[in-house]
């Protein structure tokens, strides 16, 4: 995807985004990622390692609490986003502890080089600290993406990001970089 077509496509999908307080008082050397999988052409890659024995994945259906507690214990900054969302995908321990979660977000339908393509993302992705740096999340991530191509999407935006590495191991492709103060880079 060229520069011009994902600026113009990330400023429909969050119109007035650098006109948010919250953007403007960015540090300076915060930079930010936006990273795309194509869909109609491309999968998820497979994954290095295996996530550990009792893993499961799925929506959250239990109380907001519980949910509240896991994705404030990484980022309390995250709860108003979680509050409203409708479909949160996890990853479970054995004993249905929230080990890993993510907000899968319907982007809406855009045009892209002409073609109206469908758009949503896992967005908010956290591990729980006790269980980061064993592939859990980045299995949630891959599962969450296999499941926005069976539902019709063609395109998975992962938006806001400061690792782009991670969500490249994926196969996801950084499209732009932006900073609160100076916009896109």
């Amino acid at each position: 995807m060229e520069k011009a077509e994902a600026i113009r496509l990330f400023n429909e999908m969050f119109p007035e985004h650098f006109d948010h307080p919250w953007v403007h008082d960015m540090p300076e050397e915060e930079i930010l990622t936006e990273l795309v999988m194509d869909l109609r052409t491309e999968q998820p890659l497979p994954l290095e390692h295996a996530v550990p024995d009792g893993v499961s994945f799925g929506f959250w259906k239990g109380e907001m609490a519980q949910l509240r507690q896991a994705f404030g214990s990484v980022n309390p900054y995250w709860i108003p986003y979680f509050e409203n969302a409708d479909r949160v995908f996890c990853a479970f321990g054995w004993d249905g502890l929230i080990l890993s979660f993510c907000i899968l977000e319907d982007l809406g339908s855009h045009s892209v080089s002409g073609t109206p393509l469908r758009i949503a993302g896992p967005g908010c992705v956290g591990t729980l600290p006790s269980f980061q740096r064993q592939g859990i999340g980045l299995a949630m991530v891959r599962k969450a993406t296999l499941l926005l191509d069976r539902e019709g999407f063609d395109l998975s935006w992962i938006s806001y990001t400061h690792l782009p590495g991670w969500y490249s191991r994926l196969g996801y492709k950084p499209v732009l970089t932006w900073n609160g103060r100076r916009g896109f880079l």
